[in-house]
């Protein structure tokens, strides 16, 4: 019997993304939310210099972030789904798989994704307005007092 050669397969094999609690294969639940910096200190928290970090930030308003994004897995051992800050390192011989380090997402880094909802509601709604789209009943009218 032949062993079938690995380098003919086309088809893409699964990430190789591990819960790091209980070591077991994770389920992607979500899309991939790309992280973005905005600010010279975030992009000098990756390794890039202060010169070149400034530079980055004041030709684009925003950098993207290459291999790192935010992403939500279910895990069959915690019968729970999380969102994990996911960092993909790539391996020095590109025979080998690459490699994904994660960790519970922080809040902070939420506000440096796109597409996704603002925790506190779009912040150039005003209160008034934001209250009544809350309403349930009709008797809205309460809010506007009128003086005869």
């Amino acid at each position: 019997m032949q062993k079938r050669c690995n380098r003919n397969r086309k088809r893409s094999k699964r990430r190789a993304i591990f819960c790091p609690t209980h070591n077991c294969v994770l389920d992607s639940v979500s899309q991939k939310h790309s992280l973005f910096a905005d600010r010279p200190g975030q992009l000098q928290e990756r390794g890039i210099s202060r010169r070149n970090a400034l530079m980055l930030v004041a030709d684009q308003s925003a950098v993207m972030l290459t291999g790192e994004w935010l992403e939500a897995f279910w895990c069959a051992e915690c019968q729970e789904t999380r969102w994990y800050h996911v960092r993909k390192q790539e391996r020095e011989n590109s025979s080998q798989a690459a490699s994904y380090h994660l960790s519970i997402a922080p809040s902070e880094l939420w506000q440096q994704v796109t597409g996704v909802i603002h925790p506190r509601g779009n912040p150039s709604v005003s209160e008034f307005t934001r209250r009544q789209s809350r309403m349930l009943r009709h008797n809205q009218i309460k809010d506007f007092n009128f003086t005869i």
